[in-house]
């Protein structure tokens, strides 16, 4: 892996906030550190925003709506479809709108990433249990490598959250788990800490365990 075939995504950090998302000044605060980083690299820096129309045309199946008819969730005539303003995209980052939660579902993302010769995709974003799982796992259905920056994602719970990550872990062959400290290093040709599972399904938990088996992870 190296800044020429490598790329920063990230999913759906915008200004919605009726999910009720926890820990989202973490989030923002790792991501603003984090994309910084990168374009200083001269690595690209891509943006996904979730956009459902507030006309109703292409929503999603069942798409929560509001008493006027209208999107509950990321309405494109509201504040709330924007990117939240302190991690703001820098000029030349690239901003991808999607109708679905995951960021390869007809958009022109993959089109992008392997223009520019992308083999490594390093994630994170919002929610980890919705539009950050289905991500992943089609870069991952499309022969991309796979870096997931943990303190990057979160969700509205936090049962939401590990499970996700522990699926993602479980099933993301060769799979790498990240903070932003370390991502950064590792981009930098310093040393660095990642989690690896050493085989498929290597994360065994039960509702009693969940915690325990998360923190592998940490």
């Amino acid at each position: 892996m190296n800044k020429n075939n490598t790329a920063l995504v990230l999913i759906d950090l915008q200004k919605e906030s009726n999910f009720g998302i926890t820990g989202m000044d973490q989030v923002i605060s790792n991501t603003k550190q984090l994309a910084n980083g990168f374009r200083e690299l001269d690595i690209p820096v891509i943006y996904t925003r979730q956009i459902n129309r507030s006309d109703g045309v292409a929503l999603s199946l069942g798409e929560p709506l509001k008493s006027d008819g209208t999107p509950c969730y990321y309405n494109s005539n509201e504040e709330n479809a924007e990117i939240i303003d302190d991690i703001q995209p820098k000029d030349g980052d690239i901003i991808i709108d999607k109708y679905r939660w995951s960021a390869f579902y007809e958009t022109n993302l993959d089109l992008i990433l392997r223009n520019m010769g992308i083999e490594h995709v390093i994630i994170g974003g919002v929610v980890t249990d919705g539009c950050l799982l289905t991500s992943v796992f089609d870069a991952y259905f499309r022969d991309y490598n796979i870096h997931l920056v943990r303190d990057i994602c979160a969700a509205s719970n936090q049962g939401s959250h590990m499970s996700a990550l522990m699926m993602i872990a479980n099933w993301v062959y060769a799979l790498k788990i990240y903070d932003t400290e370390n991502i950064l290093r590792r981009m930098a040709g310093k040393t660095f800490d990642a989690w690896e599972a050493d085989r498929a399904d290597s994360l065994h938990f039960t509702p009693e365990n969940m915690q325990e088996v998360f923190n592998q992870l940490l």
